[in-house]
């Protein structure tokens, strides 16, 4: 898994599963961001093609730790797979869903009432 930060992006990038196992390195990475205010944290699922029910535990988790300190945090490139994990849940109603981490990081620039409400 890779993660950066870049100006206010910071970007996740989990491969092949999220499970028990690997749901504990994701949610790992996000403990160690320090947040600021206007981050927009993305998590890019382009390389996962399986989530168990225990790989939503960092989502959530990391969802939370996101609206506690003013962040933003949407998923991007959702596989077939994990979408049909997210829409059982009904997650899918919780995240921020993007096609594309590009459509993601413009939709996040052109947001004004996600910068407003974090000034």
């Amino acid at each position: 898994m890779t993660n950066s930060s870049e100006s206010q992006v910071v970007l996740f990038q989990p491969s092949e599963r999220i499970d028990s196992q690997t749901g504990i390195d994701l949610n790992q990475k996000i403990s160690e961001i320090t947040p600021s205010a206007n981050q927009l944290w993305v998590i890019d699922l382009a390389k996962v093609n399986f989530m168990d029910s225990s790989g939503l535990v960092p989502l959530v988790n990391g969802l939370k730790a996101a609206r506690q300190h003013g962040c933003r945090l949407v998923l991007c490139n959702v596989q077939t797979p994990v979408r049909l994990v997210l829409e059982l849940t009904q997650l899918d109603s919780v995240f921020e869903i993007y096609n594309s981490y590009e459509d993601a990081v413009l939709t996040a620039d052109n947001d004004e009432t996600f910068l407003a409400a974090t000034h």
